[in-house]
Order: C-alpha cells, then structure tokens, then sequence
C-alpha cells in the first residue's frame, strides 16, 4: 500500500495545525521551519524510495514493530517534536497520510509566515541575479514574500512559465507559438503575420 498523493483535507490540515501550535510554543518561527523541513525530507524520501514509501503505509507491519525502525531511522536525524510526531501518525494509524499533512503544514506555514510559493519553469537553470530580480518582482506584484521552485524543461524554448497556486503564467516562446498556430488554424495568414509583428515588437 503506497503513501496516499492527495490533496490536504480537514484532517491532515487539524494535525498540521496542530504540530504548528506545538512547534510554535517550543521555538517560533525557526522551530517551524525546522520541524516543516525535516518532515517535507522524510516525505520526499517516501516518494522516491518505493520500499520506505510501503513500509510507512504498510498495514501488515505492526505499530510497534514500525515505532521500533522508525527510531531506529530517524532518531539523532530529526529532531524530538518531529520524530514524537512521526510516531504519533504511526500511532494513529495516519502515517499514510503523511504527504498531504506535510502540504498542509506547507500551506500554513507560508500563509503564518506571508509567503507564496511560486513554481518556475524555464529551459535552463536561473542565475542568482536572475533569482533575486524575479523574487523583488513578485514580492512587488503580490505583496508577499514569494518562496521560489526552480525547475527546468528542455523542452521549453525559452522564456518563463510561472505557477502560483491554480494560476498560470506562460510567457514560454513555445506558449507564443501555440498561439501563432492557433491563430493560424483560425483566422488564416493576415492573423498569423499581425502575431508575428506583435511577436517582434517584444
């Protein structure tokens, strides 16, 4: 049985609350972020390896058996509220849902903390110059601190594509020409050489 890829609902988002509370009263913000990285590490171990992913999830492996190696796996690598937390999920028989209560936490934490995750795609990787100016120009546009993901696609041609929650921005050169084709399906050649002026003006 595989780790359930969902998206958060009510429970995971009462147990992210509640470890936020929690990790709040040990040590704030920096308590916070500790505990949501460790915990978005032992997701991203769960997804990429099958066996440890099944093994969390398992319900032929006994509590006490899982509470045993999970000790044993995470003990001196986490810390306490993290590793008390992973096992109160095996506890409750939760730890299935592991992936949408570390997104809930994510989702809390950058709505506490005001930020926006931001997904960037480009068809090679940005310079740190290139990172810090679209940060200082999100930050400008949505008033909040945006928390970049950089990833690149070769299949792009150039340009950016940005997602920030269930909007998309496609300013990709490869975005530009399904629109110079769908324009040419449509409307013939005078649409396509009106995009193409609009397209070299840029």
């Amino acid at each position: 049985m595989p780790l359930i890829e969902s998206q958060p609902d009510a429970v995971s988002a009462l147990y992210a609350r509640s470890l936020y509370e929690l990790a709040d009263s040990q040590g704030g913000h920096d308590k916070i972020s500790e505990v949501l990285g460790e915990l978005q590490q032992i997701a991203d171990l769960a997804r990429n390896d099958a066996r440890f992913g099944e093994f969390l999830a398992s319900r032929i492996v006994g509590v006490s058996r899982r509470a045993t190696a999970i000790n044993t796996i995470l003990g001196g690598r986490v810390s306490p509220l993290t590793l008390n937390f992973v096992q109160l999920l095996n506890e409750k028989a939760r730890l299935s849902a592991l992936l949408p209560i570390v997104a809930s936490l994510d989702e809390l934490v950058n709505q506490k903390f005001g930020r926006v995750e931001i997904d960037v795609c480009t068809a090679t990787p940005l310079s740190d110059a290139e990172r810090d100016t679209l940060k200082a120009q999100m930050h400008s546009k949505l008033g909040r601190e945006p928390v970049l993901i950089c990833r690149t696609d070769a299949a792009m041609i150039g340009g950016i594509r940005l997602q920030i929650g269930d909007v998309l921005i496609d300013g990709s050169i490869e975005a530009r020409l399904r629109k110079v084709r769908e324009q040419m399906a449509a409307n013939g050649l005078p649409a396509v050489r009106a995009a193409f002026d609009r397209l070299s003006s840029n």
